[in-house]
């Protein structure tokens, strides 16, 4: 399976849109998965505000992985500052 630009995604998406053609006959004509554009196409429609309720952007997509990121790392933080506070009770109890 050939990597796909997000260039070919768009101009693929603007396909379906501008045919009429189903995401699947213009896959088949691309030569692509059918669910890769059918997933492009419909992140596409989220990005324009025209998604299911509830259905993330691509930016928001951004922002949740942003952030849970930021969150694996506060635990990390967290945890060592835990066990430091755990080890400096102990030596002033020395």
């Amino acid at each position: 399976m050939k990597r796909c630009t997000a260039e070919f995604a768009r101009d693929a998406i603007a396909l379906v849109d501008s045919t009429g053609k189903t995401v699947t006959a213009v896959a088949r004509e691309l030569g692509i998965s059918s669910e890769s554009l059918r997933g492009w196409y419909r992140q596409a429609k989220a990005d324009r505000g025209e998604g299911r309720p509830g259905e993330l952007t691509t930016a928001e997509h951004e922002e949740l992985k942003r952030l849970r990121r930021q969150n694996a790392e506060q635990a990390k933080t967290i945890e060592v500052l835990r066990k430091a506070a755990v080890f400096f009770a102990k030596e002033s109890d020395r």
